[in-house]
């Protein structure tokens, strides 16, 4: 029984790793950081599999990308990309997964902290990869935010809006 639910989390954990890639090929350039469906996957891995299971499965999807594999958003991969612009929104999904997973697996997976824990993981991800982007590029934080963070906030508030009811439709198929 228990080795059955491990495999059976570990398919789920590669399955969202590999839409995770999957929502980076859907890009919209906008800058140094483009739009893309990356934390729509990140958001849905902490809600279905929790704080263990989410981190794997981001965790395999940016091994993947460390080694070369063409996972990142635009198609790309390699070590570098760690380096780049989008780097810290990268390192970012780590903990703001495994957080989005811990709150939902201590609030019974009820919708109002569903969002809570989302808005949470977009706070993080937009804290790391801010950060990053202004070491990298040394604008002020302002012009930083205003590249970096505000023309993603809507777009994120719809994945997060798209999230809840994917979230809830799965549950019962993930963990019955």
């Amino acid at each position: 029984m228990i080795a059955t639910k491990q495999l059976r989390m570990t398919v789920y954990a590669s399955l969202l790793a590999a839409l995770t890639a999957a929502g980076a090929y859907l890009t919209i350039p906008i800058g140094p950081v483009p739009i893309v469906l990356q934390s729509l996957f990140i958001f849905l891995s902490g809600l279905l599999l929790g704080s263990r299971w989410g981190v794997a499965s981001v965790g395999v999807y940016l091994l993947a990308g460390a080694l070369g594999l063409p996972v990142f958003a635009g198609g790309v991969g390699g070590i570098g990309r760690f380096a780049g612009p989008t780097g810290g929104y990268l390192l970012g999904f780590l903990p703001a997964v495994y957080v989005i997973g811990l709150i939902t697996e201590k609030t019974r997976k009820r919708v109002v902290f569903d969002v809570f824990a989302m808005v949470c993981g977009s706070i993080i991800i937009y804290s790391c990869g801010v950060s990053w982007l202004k070491i990298l590029t040394g604008m002020t934080l302002t012009k930083t935010m205003v590249v970096g963070m505000y023309p993603f906030i809507l777009g994120d508030a719809l994945k997060i809006a798209a999230a809840v009811p994917i979230a809830k439709a799965l549950r019962p198929v993930i963990n019955p």
